[in-house]
């Protein structure tokens, strides 16, 4: 079953200290797919896929990466992966080519082979023009073209994101999921963790961390169509007097305010108008309000999954 997957995690667990940044963490991810990771602040994103490439050792379970286990295998492993992190981590002070040639030599290519390689990834990623600018003094966009160039100059099997589009513009962004599904195409088995819902959303599993610990995960529209609680929006003529009415009735998970419009998160009872408790709360204080059901988003879905944290959960921040 391992051979079918990319990665198996099983129990994974990381401990600093007193402080547990993965608990018990189940993962099977599939070849030639884009797997996120989304989850606040201090969810562990990062400490999994350091774990997962074998960077950091865990305090307990099993991993299985390309079909071989980690960390006992983690140096043949890591030829076959390529790690791009949030922060840029090529030379400023080197070139776009300078940069993609000493990572060439990393990776040991001969000399003709390296050559084609750049010059066919310097072509993908739109660098050509760039060859000779030190990498220092170029764009967000670009130092990301640039750093996801070098990150698949040795064609690995699987790419390893961790928020990588933290510092580019919205249409960088577009060009850069452009290329990893370009990637998947090919065969690349991508793990991506962000931040970003309509980046969460683009891929075709999802993983919801929170302190360390999986909340939830699946395909994003499954996630979003199974979601137990239920979405209303509320239209008011004071938003704000509306707001302040409802959001402290039990059954309200969350509530937040987009426009003249509040998006509550309402817990869902069996045979039961999930709006009633609001709108009757609203009509008692004289408050002329339209109420509608609509289907969840994926930030309904993150909102919901990290609020419903285990009591048990540890305390404190994971990497």
């Amino acid at each position: 079953m391992n051979e079918e997957a990319a990665i198996v995690a099983e129990g994974l667990t990381r401990r600093f200290g007193d402080l547990v940044a993965v608990d018990r963490l189940d993962l099977r991810i599939a070849r030639a797919r884009i797997y996120g990771f989304l989850g606040p602040n201090g969810s562990g994103k990062s400490t999994t896929i350091r774990l997962l490439c074998g960077l950091l050792l865990p305090s307990a379970g099993t991993v299985t990466v390309l079909g071989r286990p980690i960390p006992a295998e983690a140096e043949s492993v890591r030829r076959r992966i390529g790690y791009m992190t949030q922060r840029f981590s090529l030379y400023d002070d080197l070139s776009t080519l300078e940069n993609l040639d000493f990572v060439a030599e990393i990776h040991g290519l001969p000399a003709r082979e390296k050559r084609a390689r750049i010059q066919a990834s310097m072509a993908e990623y739109r660098l050509e023009d760039l060859a000779g600018q030190r990498a220092g003094t170029m764009s967000g966009g670009q130092r990301q073209r640039l750093a996801l160039a070098a990150a698949t100059l040795h064609r690995p099997e699987l790419l390893l994101l961790d928020e990588p589009t933290s510092a580019v513009d919205p249409q960088s962004r577009r060009d850069f999921w452009d290329s990893l599904f370009d990637l998947v195409d090919r065969g690349t088995t991508i793990l991506v963790s962000t931040h970003y819902m309509d980046e969460a959303e683009r891929c075709h599993r999802l993983a919801i961390l929170d302190r360390g610990r999986l909340a939830t995960e699946g395909a994003p529209r499954e996630l979003m169509r199974d979601m137990p609680g239920a979405v209303i929006e509320v239209l008011a003529e004071d938003p704000l007097a509306a707001r302040r009415l409802i959001e402290h009735l039990p059954e309200v998970q969350s509530i937040t305010q987009l426009g003249a419009r509040l998006r509550a998160l309402v817990e869902r009872r069996a045979g039961e108008d999930p709006a009633a408790g609001l709108r009757a709360r609203l009509a008692a204080e004289g408050l002329a309000a339209q109420l509608e059901c609509v289907p969840a988003s994926l930030e309904d879905v993150f909102v919901a999954a990290t609020r419903r944290a285990p009591a048990d959960a540890p305390s404190g921040e994971a990497a």
